[in-house]
């Protein structure tokens, strides 16, 4: 049967059914979901962080598992190329900060309307609400070959190519169940472990929860675990109720899950990183003196925001009811270091239904990066988040997902040209 066949409607599975679909033949998607890119519609917290527009050899340096398996898929289908695409579908992007790409309108709907239109305009067939529960392969071949898929009702759908591209098991009230690991492991493949990733970490101490929503634009941090720095970096982060979360805190996460996880590591947070400790000195000195007739805890509206004032007079050890002018030398040096290393313990991180990714999975080393086709069964491909390829926030996963959803439909219209 000249069919092919992809498992997963998300941003992988559309972009290989897109391309897939220029040789003419029957291209479906099946998804179990009621719409197709239901993950889609919740990233960017709603808006969608499509791409970034860095140079395309940058790339590279913000994926964290197997970045050289990923050259074929970036060159063939670069972030340029995934910018140029949308445009062309309808869907106006701009750039905003740390060249992150949204659509104009920020809003995700437009983004999947993108690839619904063009899927539609290419003839592609999509089965909602349907369940592929297992490959069907012909094993009497020297190498096995992919011949269908089996659905929940056990019919089997007949496929000259199958394209696996079922994500991971982060957001599983999306779809993602693992149903791809399942597949990989049963036509003998190799999955690695899972982890979740890009996913906010949990605090031992309890002040965190005092300041619940509490957003911080502009600090500074750094991650370290047995006296070794994970990660630093530069932005805008969250308290929560069990810790903390936001940007800056969700990049530092991929570090922790990959060389800490689980383990008791250190967050250091510099509330001032624009000023030195010199600067930061005189600084206090000025508040000190413009606020001596002030108790302490009265003192430190123009320095911290509100919810935080009692949070570092205690990390101080200050009386807060003491006169600020009496505030002595030793007690303002311990205050300034409050401020530059307010400092909470990570304990953990929470689990795969707040992870934005999913950290392992399929082995590359089974997958040929150069057409996404598996080296075990022929006319397989595996493509997108199941694959064990992640990066950190920015719009590199979702490129990640539209390198490697094209580049496998590209190998079947390669290949069904030869």
């Amino acid at each position: 049967m000249s069919r092919t066949v992809i498992i997963g409607g998300g941003a992988a599975g559309m972009m290989a059914a897109i391309r897939a679909a220029d040789t003419g033949k029957e291209t479906i998607i099946i998804e179990k979901n009621e719409k197709l890119g239901k993950k889609l519609f919740i990233t960017g917290k709603g808006r969608c962080n499509v791409t970034n527009a860095c140079e395309t050899s940058e790339l590279f340096e913000h994926v964290m598992s197997n970045p050289k398996f990923l050259y074929s898929a970036f060159y063939s289908f670069d972030n340029t190329m995934t910018m140029a695409f949308f445009e062309e579908a309808g869907c106006k992007l701009k750039v905003e900060r740390g060249d992150r790409v949204f659509p104009v309108s920020d809003h995700s709907s437009d983004v999947i309307r993108a690839l619904e239109n063009t899927l539609k305009k290419k003839g592609v067939h999509v089965l909602l609400n349907t369940t592929v529960t297992e490959l069907v392969t012909n094993e009497e071949e020297t190498v096995p070959r992919v011949t269908g898929v089996k659905l929940s009702d056990g019919r089997i759908l007949e496929a000259e190519n199958v394209v696996v591209a079922t994500g991971g098991i982060s957001y599983p009230l999306t779809g993602s169940t693992g149903d791809g690991y399942r597949f990989a492991e049963e036509t003998g493949h190799k999955v690695t472990e899972q982890k979740p990733s890009l996913i906010p970490l949990v605090a031992e101490e309890t002040f965190c929860g005092e300041m619940m929503g509490l957003s911080l634009k502009n600090v500074a941090i750094s991650l370290a675990c047995e006296g070794k720095i994970l990660y630093s970096g530069f932005g805008e982060m969250l308290f929560t109720h069990f810790g903390v979360s936001g940007p800056l805190i969700l990049s530092a996460s991929c570090y922790y899950v990959q060389k800490a996880y689980r383990k008791r590591a250190v967050l250091t947070i510099d509330l001032k990183p624009a000023l030195s400790e010199e600067q930061l000195d005189k600084r206090l000195l000025k508040e000190i003196e413009e606020n001596r007739n002030k108790q302490f805890k009265n003192s430190l509206n123009a320095l911290l925001p509100t919810k935080m004032i009692p949070v570092v007079i205690r990390m101080s050890g200050i009386n807060p009811e003491k006169k600020t002018g009496d505030i002595t030398k030793e007690e303002r040096k311990t205050l300034l270091r409050c401020l530059k290393e307010f400092t909470i313990h990570i304990i953990g991180c929470r689990g795969y239904e707040e992870a934005i990714i999913t950290k392992g999975g399929v082995a590359v080393s089974q997958v040929n990066p150069s057409t996404m086709e598996s080296k075990k069964v022929k006319n397989l491909y595996f493509a997108g988040e199941v694959l064990d390829l992640d990066a950190v926030t920015g719009g590199f996963n979702l490129q990640i997902a539209w390198s490697t959803g094209y580049l496998a439909g590209n190998s079947i219209v390669e290949n069904g040209m030869e």
